[in-house]
């Protein structure tokens, strides 16, 4: 059996890990053996480390053995680990315990880091329902998934991402629901990727997606433990992320979009209701000022004749054309809203207001821009959240569709919707098609489609993507 010089092999670690001010070492004599622990101090809960594992082993008298510490430990998480595994369980917050007469090493993990409680998420707010959201530490990310599963079904599969990172990623999934072949390919292009870090979820859509070129938004995201735990009930596949709140879910559908959290704490009837309400709110986003200019410039006689006068008179003295002033107006409503993101929030609600308000009336006196233009793009940059998670897809059709508008007309906006549709409809997500259950499409999905039914007649799960098991209940 080899022995170990146990100072000699902390100063060979401290030297591989460039001396950083924050490794600790100890070294016990006892008996005729030394023994040597080596740890992060900012990362290892040193509490712990002094009543659990220090003194029980620093009063041992007598002659000291490997297995001898092994039960002087008073710590849960204890394993015997190779001499390449060293630096990797250090940095993840374990004691690293050697000693002289034994070239066993053992590695006890007693990691702590400070981290928010769980809260209700900002981008997931509900008037009913639970507000936990996940938080930047995965392990608390995982205990809210648990507890709201007492199954042994619930399977977590966990590896390391980066090489200079080594981020935790966990996949989380039903067995007996989720389709195999889908959580095999996931594996597959997780374990795949080779970059140097990964420091939050968004960096491994990139190499998750099929259409890595595509404007639209192909794999699902939330913060909030009740949508993941609903999505794995249907028989998809979440990704968990060390560090990040967001949790990733495939396969993805474009009616997950129109779907919130409040639709199923809320009468089934009124979720119908806002479902529609939100559509149409994109299809104002989409082509609202695209129309308005096409209106103008091609279509006038379509218009109304009051209407029309109420055109006429409002952009009589305008110095641009119908195009330019739109645009300029749709470009200013996209700076105060870059600028209220990064400005503190104090500052950010102000300086919101004051452009909106002020800048929009002032520009309006001074005969620069007309009201109708400003209630267009008005209404457009606010029907624009009415689905958020999609808003930045629906921003760079916006600009599209109204150049197309002042290019072409209406036939041209018409032809456009008619391309995207198609496109959208060429999509494919883990074998689900993008635009599922409406096309192709599936009777029984469309009870959680534009209409929702109560949740008792929901008797299957969504046959928009595979899964093991289509019945959910009797």
């Amino acid at each position: 059996m080899t022995k170990i010089n146990v100072e000699r092999k902390i100063k060979s670690l401290k030297k591989e890990m460039h001396n950083s001010f924050d490794i600790s070492d100890r070294v016990l004599h006892i008996g005729n053996a030394t023994v040597g622990f080596i740890y992060l101090k900012s990362f290892t809960d040193n509490l712990i480390f002094s009543t659990a594992i220090y003194e029980p082993i620093s009063c041992f008298k007598g002659e000291i053995s490997f297995e001898e510490i092994k039960k002087l430990i008073q710590a849960n998480d204890i394993k015997e680990i190779k001499d390449e595994e060293i630096i990797d369980n250090v940095i993840k917050g374990a004691v690293v315990i050697f000693i002289s007469s034994s070239d066993k090493i053992l590695s006890v993990d007693i990691q702590k880091f400070n981290t928010r409680a769980p809260s209700e998420p900002p981008t997931s707010p509900v008037i009913q329902g639970p507000r936990e959201g996940f938080t930047e530490d995965i392990k608390t990310n995982i205990g809210l998934l648990r507890k709201r599963f007492f199954s042994s079904d619930l399977v977590l599969k966990n590896f390391s991402v980066g090489r200079k990172t080594k981020t935790t990623i966990v996949i989380a999934y039903l067995h007996g629901v989720a389709d195999k072949k889908v959580v095999k390919e996931v594996e597959k292009k997780l374990k795949a990727i080779d970059i140097d870090g990964v420091v939050d979820s968004y960096y491994l859509m990139p190499y998750l997606i099929s259409h890595p070129n595509s404007l639209f938004k192909q794999i699902g995201n939330t913060e909030k433990p009740d949508i993941v735990s609903a999505k794995l009930l249907e028989g998809r596949v979440a990704i968990m992320l060390d560090n990040t709140p967001m949790v990733l879910t495939v396969p993805f559908v474009i009616l997950e979009e129109m779907q919130n959290t409040n639709d199923y704490y809320t009468n089934y009837i009124y979720a119908s209701l806002l479902r529609f309400i939100r559509a149409i709110g994109v299809f104002l986003a989409l082509l609202g000022p695209g129309t308005y200019i096409a209106l103008q410039l091609f279509h006038y006689n379509v218009l109304p004749i009051k209407y029309l006068i109420t055109i006429a008179d409002s952009t009589q003295q305008i110095p641009f054309t119908p195009f330019i002033e739109i645009l300029f107006i749709s470009l200013l409503f996209q700076i105060l809203y870059e600028v209220s993101l990064r400005l503190p929030s104090y500052l950010g609600l102000a300086t919101s207001v004051v452009g909106a308000l002020i800048l929009g009336d002032t520009g309006v006196k001074a005969g620069l821009i007309s009201p109708p233009a400003v209630i267009v793009v008005a209404i457009a940059k606010i029907a624009l959240y009415t689905i958020p998670e999609q808003s930045a897809q629906i921003t760079v059709l916006q600009f599209v569709f109204l150049l197309i508008g002042a290019s072409v007309g209406l036939l041209g906006l018409l032809g456009g919707l008619i391309y995207i549709i198609a496109y959208l409809n060429n999509l494919e997500n883990f074998g689900a098609p993008y635009l599922a259950p409406f096309s192709p499409f599936i009777l029984s999905d469309n009870k959680d489609g534009f209409v929702r039914v109560d949740i008792k007649d929901m008797k299957t799960r969504p046959k928009s993507f595979k899964n093991s098991n289509i019945r959910r209940q009797k």
